[in-house]
This record gives C-alpha cells, structure tokens and sequence, in this order.
C-alpha cells in the first residue's frame, strides 16, 4: 500500500491524514490532530509558529507508529500570513496574526482600483500587503532576506528548501494575475525590497526530508507541493461543474466558481470578489465571508458549555430571525462575539438561541446575496452549490442555504481540503491522473448528499 499524507492546518487546528487507493476508492485516515491559536505578545496578536513545527513533525513521527510511512508529504494552511527569515535563515519574530489590527492605518496606501486591475484580489484590512507594509514602517522588514508564507515555512523546517508556492502566494495582493508572477511594480511603489523566490506550483517537488528530521522520525519522505492555500485545495477536490458555485465551508466561507482566466472587471471590483489562484493556474474567484468563525467564537464565549450540534438545535428553536453583516470590522476579532452581536443588532438583551439564530440566518443571505452576483458578474445560470468542508455537515445551514438562494444544494465531501491535498499528491505520483479523473475519483470515493 503505497500512502501520502496530508498536513492540513486551519486556523484553530491542524490534522495529520493519510490517503492511499484502495479497491479503486480514495480513503483518508487521521492520524494526528492538534490545537492551532493565536497569542496576544504586549498587544499584538501572533501564532505561535515553534508550536506548530513542533506538532508538524509530531504528527508525521506517528506514521512511525503505526507502520504506514507516506511516500509523499504536502502542507496547506490559511493564506496572507507569513514568517520572515534573516539572511543565516533564522525566524524574524513574532510572526503576526492576520487577526490583529495593525493594518487598518495603512489599506489605502495604493488604490484599490489600481492594486485589483493588477491583482485581482479582493479588499482585505489583513492581506499580506498591508502586513508587510507594516513590518518596513517598523523596520521588521530590514533584516529580512527571506519570505515564507506559513506552508512554504512549514515545508522549509522539514526540508531546509526555501520555495514559494503559488495559490497561497496569491492571497498576498501581489501576485499579478496575468503574469501569475510577483508584481514587482508593485512592490517597487511601496518600497518592499525582493526577498521573495520564483513561484513555484503545486505537484512539483520541494525536497526531502533534512538528515536531522530523518534521524528524528527514523524514516525519510518527499515533500511536495499541494495546493498550499487550503481553499485552493479545497476547491481542487470540489466536482463542481460550469453552472456550480462552491462554498468551502470552515473559518471562513469561501463562496465561488472556477475560472481559466481572472475576472478584473469594475463589476467584480465593486463586489469586493476575489480571484485568488487554483490547481494548474485555474482561478477562484470567490467572495470570503466571515464563517463558522462566528459560531466558533460563540460557543467559545460560552465557555464550550456547548456542541454545535446543541448550538444548532438552539436557533431552530428561536423566531429571531432579524440580521447581521457578517464581515462586518466588529467581528473579526472581537472580545466577546456574543455581546459583539447584539450591539450590531441594537439589542443588549438579546437571547443565546436568537444570537446564534441570526447568525446562521446572516449567513444563508450572504450565501444567496454572493450567488446573485456571481451570476449577474459572470453571466452563468447557476443551479447548483457545492458546501464543502468541516461545515458541510451542518443540516440546519445547509437547508438555510437552499431556501435563501433557491438552488439545488449538495454537501460533501467534509474533508475536502485533505482530500485536495490528498489528490494532489497522487496526481504528482501519477502522472496520467488529470484534475478531471481526479475529481471524479473524489465523487465515486465519497458521500456528497442532496439537501432536500
């Protein structure tokens, strides 16, 4: 049995799960999980990056255990942030949080008009630009010789090669979408010196394994490129036809089609949607709203006192069905997501089930709100969602979902970003599996059900 194994870290947690053909059907395994979070350092909100290498290699160390070595090793993580390295390749830290607040004094250093004609990426207070930004007005980015986004970091502690990968590059806001290479246009108009490599693409070799890894984990393994933006593989997962948005359902929801070419018009700029890259240069062009973060940070709120299933069940329990703008600047990081809640919706005395209600109900309009555009945007007659991802297994939103917008709804696969990863790796393996039969494998592998 030949296995590849997928690192797949999200924002609050990271999994370790192999994949491996079997009677013709694509299985995952987990094998590892760890807590993934965010610290406040004198005010500034950062990840915790020795952490994460840390559970990184200890995740990797338990295919040892259980005799099942990969072949093949991929990482894929959030987008925008970054660790910056000196030049004798040592961690400048603290590597900052897209959470905290240190770019909202500086989004309008360029125009957004000029910035989405070249890029095509949507509006964000966090995008890499203005975090960069940031790191030359306070000198952090003097010293730096070295840019990594968090999979390109995580794949050079394993591998001691220093790459970067191009779907996660993307979410910078300084890849040109045309060129599909660094603006350095760009990067001159704002003073950020070259400290970036050529951008490598998913399916193609990063290194093995450095002699002190081997020697830790006993055993060696190839590290290779996913598509390191876990939308984007995701998405590469996602049997979404020409008339089919997806919806990749986690932190954040990720609603959108697949393009060949970036979509850059005025309509698409006024919109606030994105064309972030995918597997073999295709383009996502989505819009990003504030997800399951929302649920996330209530039940966090109420000190986990509840599952989101009993969560769930609370709003079909509530009529309180009045809304929020869920990207709203409030809640990206609030102190308490409860009381955050009510005073946008200008009622302190608001009920838990009517919060968390409105929530969900929030959520569904946004979902239809983003269909609509895509369709007047893009001229497609859309009939079909695809939810994919951890959230893909909420019924409640699900059928929310269907009734907002009116279309056919399918949920599945839930692990779809391990899965992108997954089917990355095979195609690296096998060079005669295309994204197509990729895809379909995906379909005959696992449940993908229809929302009634």
């Amino acid at each position: 049995m030949t296995y590849h194994l997928a690192i797949d870290i999200g924002a609050s947690s990271g999994r370790h799960i192999l994949g491996y053909i079997d009677n013709g059907k694509l299985k995952l395994e987990e094998i590892y999980r760890f807590e993934n979070y965010i610290k406040d350092e004198n005010g500034t909100l950062v990840w915790d990056i020795k952490h994460l290498v840390n559970s990184v290699i200890s995740g990797i160390a338990k295919c040892r255990e259980i005799s099942k070595i990969p072949e093949t090793v991929a990482i894929d993580t959030w987008g925008v942030d970054y660790v910056l390295l000196d030049k004798d390749k040592k961690e400048i830290i603290p590597a900052v949080s897209y959470r905290d607040g240190r770019t909202n004094a500086v989004t309008d250093i360029i125009s957004q008009s000029e910035l989405y004609s070249r890029t095509g990426i949507q509006k964000q207070s966090f995008n890499t630009i203005y975090q960069l930004y940031c790191d030359k007005l306070s000198g952090k980015l003097d010293s730096a010789e070295y840019f990594l986004m968090i999979p390109d970091y995580l794949s050079f502690k394993l591998t001691g090669v220093i790459k970067n990968e191009y779907t996660n590059a993307t979410t910078t806001n300084l890849v040109n979408a045309k060129t599909k290479t660094w603006d350095t246009e760009i990067l001159d108009k704002l003073g950020i010196k070259n400290i970036f490599c050529d951008l490598s693409l998913s399916k193609t070799v990063i290194g093995n394994f450095t002699d002190e890894i081997k020697k830790h984990l006993g055993f060696d393994s190839t590290v290779i490129y996913c598509p390191s933006h876990d939308t984007a593989s995701a998405v590469a997962a996602c049997p979404i036809g020409n008339n089919s948005v997806y919806i990749s359902s986690g932190t954040w929801s990720l609603i959108g089609t697949e393009n060949l070419e970036p979509v850059l018009t005025d309509d698409a700029l006024s919109a606030n949607f994105t064309n972030e890259g995918g597997i073999d240069y295709r383009f996502r062009f989505l819009k990003n709203i504030m997800g399951m973060w929302l649920l996330q940070s209530i039940r966090r709120d109420l000190n986990k006192k509840f599952t989101y299933d009993d969560m769930m069940r609370l709003a079909m329990q509530s009529r309180f069905v009045e809304q929020i703008n869920p990207n709203a600047p409030e809640f990206i990081a609030p102190d308490n997501m409860i009381n955050a809640v009510r005073k946008h919706l200008n009622n302190e005395s608001l009920s838990i089930d009517g919060v968390i209600n409105s929530v969900y109900h929030s959520l569904a309009q946004s979902y239809a709100d983003a269909v609509k555009e895509i369709e007047n945007i893009s001229g497609k007659a859309i009939d079909t969602i695809n939810i994919v991802g951890g959230g893909s297994k909420d019924s409640y939103l699900n059928r929310l979902t269907k009734e907002y917008t009116g279309k056919r709804v399918l949920a599945g696969p839930v692990e779809a970003t391990a899965t992108g990863n997954i089917i990355s790796q095979l195609m690296y393996a096998n060079k005669d599996l295309t994204l197509s039969k990729a895809r379909e494998l995906v379909k005959n592998s696992f449940d993908i059900m229809e929302v009634r």
